[in-house]
Order: structure tokens, then C-alpha cells, then sequence
């Protein structure tokens, strides 16, 4: 049972008018591009709709809705008609037919794609083009999926807000003055109105969830090694804090989609030497599956509306049948403060030098609160900073066996408003804590999968489902039970 009643008139209210028609009526809904991405596999598989059927309506959905967001920056519409046409050939000659078989799917612009750049919002790069796909690419390509466009991320990826000198600036597609997050803004913006169903991101973090959060989508950050990363663009290796942090993930409309996207995107290649072969669905764990509900992590501080929407998705897993207690997980503020240690301290002597030369104001701007908030560290405070790591993952790994399941704030604001990075020292610290969950989970190379909770106002909500290593079956699982009660009706209008 749900063992903490507090706040529960107001975490019922979230929910508001969250609730969208689900099954097979959708496929008799002539607008594709409103489809999942379980919808149109299945039609085109079946031969209900075809390939290029669904390429033309959500290509018709981009050239309609992109020029008031900005959030497909580079249009592939000749080559993906080309590829639909392709794939409904290869229906039609009985081939076997992959998971994403002809479904329309956008790729972010910070990882290879053969042919285009791999510009990652920096006007220096918009010219380095990829002569291979990275793996994420290659696998959804061999799984059939039909590349539509490119979308925006800030400038080295590297900002909660996407906007950068070279493609300018993402507009969330609720309400033009919040961000749409970062650093996957671009595919969580377009994903919310329609242009295409699923979308790839990438999280380092929080650039999955974050942006999923502020659009009202879903997204996953999967364990470290679930899957395969490598740009051939890249001429030097992360520093190693970095490669344990930063993973691959599918950002979708659906829970279900994102699974999809998932086990799509989840297959074996040489060039990543962090790859895992773990399946994708874990052994059974005890019945009734304890949460572990933080609605402050921390005790830190945290808006109401948000700890409403945890709360709320704690009432949905409750009456599901999960076992949900309000309980604080391990030294989230610590966990934070190690990520920071590594990743700022890595940015701070090994990118800075890249930022400073090729990145506009803003980012530089934001680069200059990000690393006033963070204590400069030695050869030795950075060694000990990487050792202090795997005592955190340990804590957690046994919180996890009593509690297989976190679930607590994206952000412990709602969706910042924009200036948020670049406007005093004081507000960066503010959103610094109000991310320290999401961060935390990068240092602790867990999953974690976004799913909305509503609104306040006209901004989403949403909450985040942690699980314990490979353990992204219980996450989705989980998500997919909020999202019955609580998901967001997406796609939308952009926000005038």
C-alpha cells in the first residue's frame, strides 16, 4: 500500500484532462502523423498504410509546424521518400521485416549520420561530415526505420536549453518562453507536435529526461553499456568520466514506443568497448515491487506542483499494486556533487578550450556560472572524486535490492524559464539543485525512464522511474502505469 496520504487531493489533481483514446481506433485516424510508433509499424506490416503513406503525412506535419519551433534543423525528405519506397519494396518481395520497419524517426545532430554533419549546434563543424553511421543510426536503420530529419541540440551539447550561433533557438512548443530542455530539445519539441513518433537523444546529464520532461513526452536514459555509442567524427576519446556517464537513448510520445525504440536500438557493434549483451527483460522480482518514493530528494527543497506529480504518480503505482513508501534513497546531494567533481572538473580542463574557441556568448556565458559553481579539483581530488563514485553506485545497488524502483522529480522546478543558464551566478546555483536527481543518476550509470504527470499551468510535469542496472523492463513497466492515468495528450498545437 501507499504508506504516506499526504498531499493526496493534490496529487489526484495533476492529472487534469491527461487522458488520451488508446487501441485500435487509432488506425482508422487518417492523420499518420498522430500515430505511435506501434501504430504504424503494425499498419505498415500488415499493409494497412504503406511507408511512403506515413513518410508524406509526417514530412507534411514537419513543413507545417517546424518553421514555429525550430526543432528539426537539417529536412531529409528525398532520401527519406527514397528509403519509405525501399521499404515498401521489400514488404512487398516477403523480406523479413524489423521492429521499425518504414516508420518515419528523426536522429539528433550531435552523433553520425553518413552524409550529414555532425554539426552539434557549432557553426566550426557544420561542415565535418560522416562518411558512417554511429551505431544508434545503424541500428535503427536495420530495424527499418525511415531517418526524416535532424534535429537541434545547443552548442557542444552541452546546456539544459537548446540554442546555439548556428541553427538558433528551439522553442518549446507549450509556451515559448519555457525551455524545451536540452540537450535534446530539438527531437522533445518535435516529437510533442507531431513530426514524426519516435525520436533519438542522448544523456549526459539529464539530455533524455530533461527535455522529455519540459515537452510532455516520454524518454529513456538506459544503463551505461545497454547501448552502443561511437562518432568517427570525433578525433580524440571523452575523458573517461564522460564515457562512464553519457549514454544513447530513444525519446518517444509512448512508454511503449520507447520501448520499442529500445530494443530497436539495443544491438551488439565492435567500436563500443562499454557494450553489454544483457537482455532486455530481467529476471522476475518479488511480488508486490517496492518504490521508493522522493518527492525531495534531498530534503533540498522542491516547487509543490512538482511534489504533487510525484505524488500522483505514486497513487497510480499504488493502486496498480506496487508497494510505494515514501523513502529517501542514498545521499542523493553527495551523488550530485561527485558528478559535478568529475564531469564540470573534465569540461573545465579538457572542453573548455573548445567551447571558449568556437562557442557563441551564451553558452560561454553559461559555461561561466556553471564552472564558478563548481570547485576547481587536483590530479588527486579528481582520482578520488572517480573512487568516491563507486561507493555511491554500491549505496544505491543495495538501496535497489529493498526498493527496486526510485521514483522522484525530473526537476524539482517545473520547466525553467528562458535565461535560466545565463542570467546571475545565484539562479545557476538554484537550477543546479533543482537537477540534482537527474545528474545523479548519470554518475550512478542507472536507467531511468521520463514520463509526464500532467501540467501546471500549461507547462508539463513529469516524473522519472529509476531502476537498478539492465533493469529498464521495470522502469517502462512502471512508466506505463502513470502514463495510463497521468500521460499527456500529445501531439499538440505549437503555442502561439
Amino acid at each position: 500500500m501507499y504508506r504516506s496520504r499526504r498531499n493526496l487531493v493534490n496529487a489526484r489533481a495533476v492529472d487534469g484532462d491527461a487522458k488520451i483514446p488508446r487501441g485500435d481506433n487509432a488506425i482508422m485516424d487518417q492523420s499518420i502523423w498522430r500515430w505511435d510508433a506501434t501504430a504504424v509499424a503494425a499498419a505498415i506490416r500488415t499493409g494497412k498504410i504503406s511507408s511512403r503513406e506515413a513518410t508524406q503525412s509526417v514530412l507534411a506535419r514537419l513543413e507545417a509546424v517546424n518553421p514555429k519551433l525550430n526543432a528539426v534543423t537539417v529536412v531529409l525528405a528525398e532520401q527519406a521518400l527514397a528509403a519509405a519506397d525501399r521499404a515498401d519494396a521489400a514488404r512487398k518481395r516477403g523480406e523479413t521485416l524489423g521492429l521499425l520497419h518504414g516508420v518515419p524517426v528523426t536522429i539528433k545532430e550531435n552523433v553520425d549520420q553518413e552524409g550529414a554533419a555532425t554539426a552539434n549546434g557549432v557553426v566550426a563543424f557544420k561542415d565535418v561530415i560522416a562518411t558512417t553511421d554511429s551505431p544508434q543510426v545503424a541500428s535503427w536503420k536495420r530495424a527499418g526505420a525511415i531517418i526524416v530529419g535532424r534535429t537541434n541540440t545547443p552548442a557542444f551539447s552541452l546546456r539544459w536549453h537548446t540554442d546555439n550561433d548556428l541553427r538558433g533557438r528551439t522553442f518549446n512548443p507549450w509556451h515559448r518562453e519555457r525551455t524545451p530542455g536540452g540537450s535534446s530539445g530539438g527531437a522533445a519539441a518535435a516529437l510533442a507536435v507531431g513530426i514524426a513518433p519516435l525520436a533519438h537523444g542522448n544523456d549526459l546529464g539529464g539530455s533524455v529526461r530533461y527535455p522529455a520532461y519540459c515537452c510532455g513526452v516520454a524518454g529513456i536514459r538506459p544503463t551505461l553499456g545497454r547501448l552502443a555509442a561511437y562518432n568517427a567524427t570525433v578525433t580524440e576519446e571523452r575523458p573517461v568520466g564522460m564515457q562512464l556517464m553519457s549514454v544513447q537513448g530513444p525519446l518517444a510520445r509512448r512508454v511503449a514506443d520507447v520501448r520499442l525504440g529500445l530494443a530497436a536500438m539495443a544491438t551488439r557493434d565492435p567500436r563500443d568497448p562499454w557494450w553489454v549483451p544483457a537482455p532486455l527483460d530481467g529476471a522476475p522480482v518479488a511480488r508486490p515491487i517496492k518504490v521508493a518514493l522522493s518527492a525531495d530528494p534531498g530534503r533540498a527543497g522542491v516547487h509543490p506542483d512538482v511534489a504533487a506529480a510525484v505524488r500522483a504518480a505514486g497513487v497510480a503505482l499504488a493502486e496498480a499494486g506496487y508497494a510505494v513508501e515514501e523513502v529517501e534513497p542514498p545521499d542523493v546531494a553527495g551523488v550530485a556533487a561527485c558528478w559535478s567533481a568529475i564531469v564540470i572538473n573534465e569540461m573545465r580542463h579538457v572542453t573548455q578550450p573548445y567551447i571558449r574557441k568556437h562557442g557563441g556568448v551564451d553558452i560561454n556565458r553559461s559555461l561561466d556560472f556553471t564552472l564558478a559553481g563548481t570547485p576547481d579539483v587536483d590530479l588527486a581530488g579528481y582520482m578520488k572524486a572517480l573512487g568516491e563514485r563507486t561507493k555511491h553506485v554500491r549505496d544505491w545497488m543495495l538501496f535497489l535490492e529493498r526498493y527496486p524502483l526510485v521514483v522522484g522529480p525530473v526537476s524539482t522546478e517545473p520547466p525553467f524559464e528562458v535565461g535560466f543558464d545565463t542570467t546571475s551566478q545565484k539562479r545557476a546555483e538554484e537550477v543546479s539543485r533543482a537537477q540534482r536527481l537527474l545528474v545523479a543518476v548519470n554518475l550512478l550509470g542507472l536507467p531511468a525512464t521520463a514520463v509526464p504527470v500532467g501540467r501546471t499551468g500549461n507547462v508539463p510535469l513529469g516524473v522519472q522511474v529509476i531502476g537498478s542496472r539492465y533493469r529498464e523492463d521495470l522502469t517502462l513497466d512502471a512508466a506505463e502505469v502513470i502514463e495510463a492515468r497521468h500521460g499527456l495528450p500529445t501531439p499538440i498545437e505549437p503555442a502561439p
